[in-house]
């Protein structure tokens, strides 16, 4: 038994090491930037495809590979994230929801460039760099921690680092290059990024989503740590990787094993719910920039070229009608967004939690594996399932009354994991499960038509919820909670009204792609989906039903018609340029349209004139 616990307390330390190295550089990049790198998690994922693709592809020596990835590729690839993404977003005042966007749209740019360049499929072969023995991990991780612990508090530098963060304006006055130090930072955490997606590749499956996001789940050490003390940030990835590891020895019986193994696989899931609950005061200024919600102008017949493109399918068939129904399903699951986040001027990066739990009920109820309630036809079980869904908004709207902006982001995104960890990857219940479609509408163009009558009602409820003394109390909110209360409006009802109504859309969007695809598929739930979402609407505009429809349309037929990753890619370049174009692609267009215009007067060359007069 000593045997076995020492054992397991080696290979938790091992799992703990890289915990604590992706803690310590999401630490280094927030206290040099005040940014919490969502994309920390890609950049590790990308580090390990080049040491992969240099050695096992191209023959160079691991040395030589490790060399060009960590020191040169790692630091290169942070310094140009500071320099092109967020310096531009810090001149324009650091806004906390702008630098948010242009970090979930670096990791969706990254995600989407890596499926695109080496598949989606996984990869087992990626070279070890440090022997599976935990104690050179351990070394690393300890070496780097006193390392940057002492250069913070003791050197020119960290005092020079802690005051571009506490201002950085007054930083400047004060004589100190923050650009400088900013890119330091960046080049830092990037470093880290790209050794704990190295040091990880050879134990998990290396692919474009899984890595990304088993890292993400580990910024529970960072949150644990206040985004501020290495050490405890060190300590408490040590701890929780040795708990999970010796979580492992259990094997109880009955009822109570699978919700064992599924806590003992997913410690640091559960870190994470537990930290960004219980922690509060992670960022407290305002949840979304005033140019990403500000209400864009629709061009005049703009709506009747959606409805027209929305009625093309019904003209299409086989392969090209099947992709289609997949379009409405999710335009109904963006529109939760519009309510949420457009509306209510909240974040929310768990709406894949709520689609895929609308799924999932609607399947269970239609099987008649729902506890408690007998078997129920599939319209009907889908219209249960919204019902059975929405209350469940409070998981992500109770949390919200005394959160904003980074904190916010934190707690919607863990209940999204959680979500996604403890329910749709357990077999008990998810394992032999389909899904039909309603009696009568089971041909791809009958249930077409369905769907959009559902999605007709989903525009109708999104509009009601946008007029009158509603929807101008939820724009209150959004422009400035602090004036809202004082005027009378009641911000934590509305803002749970606002989570229960996205969470019940996102259910019946949800409800809506299982039975297009007839099964119900936990992989079209993940979180990474729901940052992916989340982007799409904020940058296509957050409070535009418009856009929350040409952007379900662009994911699905991006991705339909080329290679995966497409359509990632080309949101996550226009969620980086949020800096620069703060009003969106809109705004974008309009610039380059402008300065294509000409100036003044054309005025034609004695050339010109002759012709002119031949003619």
């Amino acid at each position: 038994m000593s045997s076995l616990t020492y054992d397991l307390t080696l290979a938790g330390l091992s799992v703990g090491s890289a915990a604590a190295l992706t803690g310590i550089g999401l630490i280094v990049t927030y206290r040099a930037t005040g940014v919490l790198n969502f994309a920390h998690g890609a950049i590790a994922m990308v580090c390990a495809y080049v040491l992969r693709q240099c050695v096992v592809e191209w023959g160079w020596p691991l040395w030589a590979g490790a060399a060009v990835t960590l020191l040169l590729l790692a630091p290169a690839l942070g310094v140009l994230l500071e320099r092109f993404v967020f310096r531009p977003l810090s001149v324009l005042g650091g806004d906390p929801a702008q630098t948010l966007v242009a970090s979930i749209g670096v990791f969706v740019l990254l995600v989407g460039g890596a499926a695109l360049l080496w598949g989606q499929g996984a990869r087992d072969d990626a070279p070890e760099l440090v022997s599976a023995d935990p104690w050179g991990q351990l070394a690393v991780a300890l070496v780097l921690a006193a390392g940057v612990g002492t250069l913070i508090r003791w050197t020119r530098f960290g005092r020079e680092l802690r005051a571009v963060v506490d201002d950085r304006g007054l930083a400047v006055l004060g004589g100190i290059d923050a650009d400088r130090v900013a890119a330091a930072g960046w080049a830092f955490g990037s470093f880290t990024a790209g050794l704990t997606g190295v040091l990880l590749a050879p134990y998990v499956r290396l692919d474009p989503y899984g890595l990304p996001l088993l890292v993400m789940e580990v910024v529970a050490v960072a949150v644990a740590a206040r985004m501020r003390s290495l050490p405890v940030a060190v300590l408490v990835a040590l701890t929780v990787g040795v708990a999970q590891s010796q979580l492992t020895r259990l094997h109880p019986s009955g009822w109570g094993e699978p919700l064992l193994q599924a806590v003992g696989a997913n410690l640091f899931v559960v870190a994470l719910l537990i930290a960004s609950l219980a922690l509060p005061r992670i960022g407290t200024r305002d949840a979304l920039p005033r140019t990403a919600t500000a209400r864009v102008p629709t061009p005049q017949g703009a709506w009747i070229v959606a409805v027209v493109l929305f009625l093309l399918p019904l003209g299409f068939a086989g392969s090209d009608l099947h992709t289609s129904v997949q379009v409405p399903a999710l335009g109904v699951v963006l529109l939760s967004l519009v309510v949420v986040t457009g509306r209510g001027g909240q974040i929310s990066l768990g709406q894949a939690a709520y689609a895929g739990l609308g799924a999932l009920f609607t399947a269970l109820l239609a099987a008649g594996r729902f506890p408690g309630l007998p078997r129920v036809p599939e319209l009907a079980a889908l219209a249960l399932a919204v019902v059975l869904v929405a209350p469940l908004g409070l998981l992500t709207g109770w949390p919200a009354i005394s959160r904003r902006g980074l904190a916010l982001a934190l707690a919607t995104f863990a209940v999204g994991v959680g979500v996604s960890r403890f329910v749709f990857a357990q077999p008990y219940a998810t394992s032999g499960l389909s899904l039909g479609r309603p009696e009568g509408f089971d041909g791809d163009r009958a249930y077409y038509v369905l769907e959009l009558a559902l999605l007709a009602v989903a525009l109708l409820a999104t509009h009601a919820l946008r007029r009158g003394r509603t929807g101008r109390a939820l724009a209150a909110l959004r422009d400035h909670e602090s004036g809202a209360a004082a005027a009378g409006v009641r911000v934590p009802a509305l803002k749970l009204l606002a989570f229960v109504a996205g969470a019940a859309l996102a259910a019946l969007g949800g409800g809506m792609l299982g039975m297009g695809l007839r099964a119900f598929d936990p992989t079209a739930y993940d979180p990474v989906r729901g940052l992916l979402w989340f982007a799409a609407v904020v940058v296509l505009g957050a409070d535009s039903t418009l856009g929350a429809l040409g952007a379900a349309a662009l994911l699905v037929g991006l991705d339909a018609g080329a290679r995966g990753g497409v359509a990632a890619a080309l949101i996550g370049v226009l969620a980086v340029l949020v800096g620069r174009f703060p009003g969106g692609p809109y705004e974008a267009v309009r610039a380059v349209a402008g300065r294509l215009r000409p100036s003044g007067p054309a005025v034609l060359t004695s050339l010109g004139a002759e012709v002119r007069r031949r003619l």
